[in-house]
């Protein structure tokens, strides 16, 4: 027989037996359908993570307090109190290629207006900080050097916090009660939403020197934002950042800074590395129940050669060679793969849409996805296939028509 006629062949044997067909395809049915979705899945979570990075700031370094040590006891990052509004400020000034710094301290407070009240993170920090972090005014303005310099009580509100304390009202021209301490509401930001850091938009922002003198009675930093002048410049401003702040700090040659500086690019990284180790466990576990459906096309096939040895006995009288035995019957198994893989992709391209529609997840479906898994099902069919066919093909031809 030629290829077109062993196929036909194959199908008119699946047809004979239409449930059968159908209960061992569903194996890979579901495993395709649970490969697809679990991918999708993790690169959606992978581009949000991504996008939120990016969201923080573009050309961004972070600047924290370091780490203390006692012995094998290693504290978190902050527990060390080293870096100063001074700190800041030299930044600024003497790193050519630094082009704005945002210092920042943030504490967690109640906000009351009127009968409403929440707690959020009360944000110090200055007027670049809407530059640094990628910040967009919706209403009113940013506080500006002046208010910083001289420690005003004015505030820049969140969406989210806003939306908690004002309803749909506009909160600018408002006045705030903050831990006790009455501001004026001079700006709302435009809203950047929700992600794997928290929320951005649930937070207050007020002068950096308003909230380390005025409301959390401390003369250190919780962290720096350093932005590059280009994405290039990013590393030389690491390295001019923390060349100043070692000198700054007179740490001695061979000593640990007492502070840690994190690179924008090294994060993303990072998070790409984590989103990657993420996808290959959710596809191998996914994976696991496109090999039970192999079992499940093997077993089934094992049972056709039993019952159709006469069949492959007449075959082989008629002049049948070993090669078209064994085709016919890895044909039928290929054909039971690929109809189950090219359903599983129907289910999982809906599957995913359904996930994403009701728990809010991003989804994100890709060609590469369909295609490594449809690949990955005719794989599963030629292997689990492939010993069926091989007995089938080895029967003698004597015994299988003396076969009941």
């Amino acid at each position: 027989m030629n290829l077109r006629e062993s196929i036909e062949v194959a199908i008119e044997g699946l047809l004979a037996n239409k449930m059968r067909a159908a209960l061992t395809m569903l194996g890979v049915i579901i495993g395709v359908g649970a490969v697809i979705t679990m991918l999708a899945i993790a690169k959606g979570a992978q581009e949000q993570t991504l996008e939120r990075i990016q969201s923080m700031g573009t050309n961004v370094l972070m600047v924290m307090s370091g780490q203390t040590r006692r012995g094998a006891v290693v504290g978190g990052f902050g527990s060390v109190r080293s870096l100063t509004l001074d700190d800041a400020e030299a930044i600024e000034k003497k790193c050519p290629s630094v082009i704005a710094v945002a210092p920042e301290v943030r504490e967690n407070k109640q906000v009351k207006y009127k009968n409403m009240n929440t707690n959020t993170t009360i944000f110090g920090t200055s007027e670049d900080y809407p530059s640094v972090r990628n910040y967009t005014i919706q209403e009113g303005r940013f506080f500006n050097e002046r208010e910083v310099r001289s420690s005003q009580k004015v505030a820049v509100i969140g969406a989210t916090t806003a939306e908690n304390l004002f309803g749909k009202e506009s909160p600018v021209d408002k006045y705030i009660n903050i831990g006790g301490s009455r501001f004026k509401v001079v700006g709302l930001t435009a809203p950047k939403g929700t992600g794997g850091f928290g929320d951005p938009d649930d937070q207050i922002m007020i002068p950096v020197t308003t909230a380390m003198r005025r409301m959390f009675g401390t003369q250190y930093l919780r962290s720096v934002s350093v932005q590059a002048k280009s994405m290039t410049l990013l590393a030389q401003a690491q390295i001019e950042v923390e060349t100043l702040l070692r000198k700054r700090h007179r740490i001695k040659e061979g000593d640990d800074d007492d502070f840690i500086v994190r690179n924008q690019a090294e994060v993303m990284e990072m998070a790409a590395e984590t989103s990657r180790v993420f996808t290959l466990l959710l596809a191998g576990i996914a994976s696991v129940s496109l090999l039970v459906g192999g079992i499940g096309i093997m077993n089934i096939m094992l049972v056709s050669v039993t019952e159709r040895t006469r069949e492959i006995g007449i075959r082989k009288a008629l002049g049948a060679t070993r090669r078209d035995i064994l085709l016919q019957f890895l044909i039928e198994s290929l054909v039971l793969s690929l109809l189950g893989g090219t359903i599983g992709i129907i289910f999982g391209v809906a599957g995913s849409a359904i996930i994403g529609k009701i728990t809010g997840w991003g989804v994100s479906v890709s060609i590469q996805s369909m295609l490594l898994s449809f690949s990955f099902a005719a794989i599963v069919g030629i292997f689990f296939g492939l010993y069926p066919a091989r007995q089938a093909s080895g029967l003698n031809p004597i015994d299988a028509l003396r076969y009941e």
